[in-house]
């Protein structure tokens, strides 16, 4: 037998847990983007339904109208570009595969990349501390610093991203000029 049967949680085994209490959010959008998060990554790790998920996470979302506008915003965004969004990751993060990079990571980057790239409303810098907040709060230890990494280089190249993303351009950076059309003339 091992040692689970022989678990006492009366005695000495008892393991202490904490709850650990997070500031509220600084504006409505922070707060959108914190619930899009929670649903993104249900929607990515569970496989469930995005119609479903938006429901069950509206639901405990502040009233405002414009928080939900927002969550919803950014969930159906984000799914809708999915594909492109990966493939701008991939291409910036390229020592990571991104079906390995942990889902809580991926998706704080996907939101993040919408944002920057597709919605083009949040500013870059706002976009950026925002994703850092969600790392901090959310991811594990090396999550912010690699998400402001990765953003970081997305914002060096953001003509190029967004040029991407809008019309299915070539996505080079802005190093790599073969692989934007003119720039070899």
């Amino acid at each position: 037998m091992s040692d689970f049967f022989d678990f006492d949680p009366d005695g000495e085994d008892v393991v202490n847990r904490e709850v650990i209490e997070h500031d509220d959010p600084a504006t409505d959008r922070s707060s959108a983007r914190r619930i899009a998060l929670q649903a993104l990554y249900e929607i990515d790790s569970a496989k469930h339904g995005v119609g479903d998920v938006l429901t069950k996470n509206l639901e405990y979302s502040p009233e405002q109208r414009t928080v939900r506008n927002y969550i919803g915003h950014l969930v159906r965004g984000v799914i809708s570009h999915l594909p492109k969004l990966d493939e701008v990751l991939q291409k910036y993060a390229p020592d990571w595969p991104i079906d390995q990079v942990a889902v809580i990571d991926r998706n704080i980057l996907r939101i993040a990349l919408f944002e920057l790239g597709i919605e083009t409303r949040t500013p870059v810098s706002v976009a950026i501390d925002e994703a850092v907040v969600l790392a901090k709060l959310f991811g594990a230890e090396n999550t912010p610093r690699f998400v402001n990494g990765v953003l970081g280089t997305v914002a060096d190249n953001l003509e190029v991203v967004r040029t991407y993303l809008a019309d299915n351009s070539p996505l080079a950076t802005t190093e790599d000029s073969t692989d934007i059309p003119g720039a070899s003339d």
